[in-house]
C-alpha cells in the first residue's frame, strides 16, 4: 500500500476545547496513521453561524495508507467516538465537540458526492489557512 501525507483540519467549540483537540489527535493517530506535525492552536470566532462559543482549531499532518474514502470513514468514527451527533450540511453549521475535515490528500483531487478534496472552503477560512501554512513551512 502507498503511504500518503494528509492534512486534517480539527476544530471544537464545546467543552474543554484544548483537551478535545488532544483527544482527537490521539484517536486519529490510532485510526488514521502516524502524526507527523501539528500546528499551534488557533482561537477564532464561529464561521458561517452565530454562537457564543469560540473555536479552537489546529491543522495536523498524518501519514496514512488509507484511501480517501477510508480516511473519511475513520475521521467520522473519531467524531462519533467523541460525541458528535450531527454533521453540518448544506451550509448550516452548529456548535460541535469536534469537527475533522480532510483538507488535502497528497496531491490528489477527489470530487464525488460527500467527498471533495482539496476541501472546497479552506481558502476562505483563516482558521484553516494560517495553521496549514504554519506546518507546511515547518516541513
Amino acid at each position: 500500500m502507498i503511504k500518503v501525507t494528509v492534512y486534517l483540519g480539527i476544530g471544537t467549540n464545546l467543552g474543554d476545547k484544548e483537551e478535545n483537540i488532544q483527544r482527537a489527535l490521539c484517536l486519529l493517530e490510532e485510526r488514521v496513521g502516524e502524526l507527523l506535525r501539528c500546528s499551534s492552536m488557533y482561537y477564532s470566532k464561529p464561521w458561517g453561524f452565530v454562537s457564543k462559543n469560540d473555536f479552537v482549531n489546529v491543522v495536523a499532518a498524518f501519514v496514512t495508507e488509507l484511501s480517501p474514502h477510508e480516511l473519511l470513514e475513520r475521521t467520522q468514527q473519531v467524531e462519533k467516538a467523541m460525541g458528535r451527533i450531527k454533521k453540518s450540511g448544506d451550509g448550516v453549521y452548529h456548535d460541535r465537540v469536534i469537527d475533522v475535515d480532510i483538507l488535502l490528500y497528497g496531491d490528489q483531487h477527489v470530487e464525488e458526492p460527500g467527498l471533495v478534496i482539496p476541501h472546497p472552503l479552506m481558502g476562505e477560512r483563516d482558521f484553516v489557512m494560517v495553521p496549514l501554512n504554519e506546518i507546511i513551512k515547518a516541513r
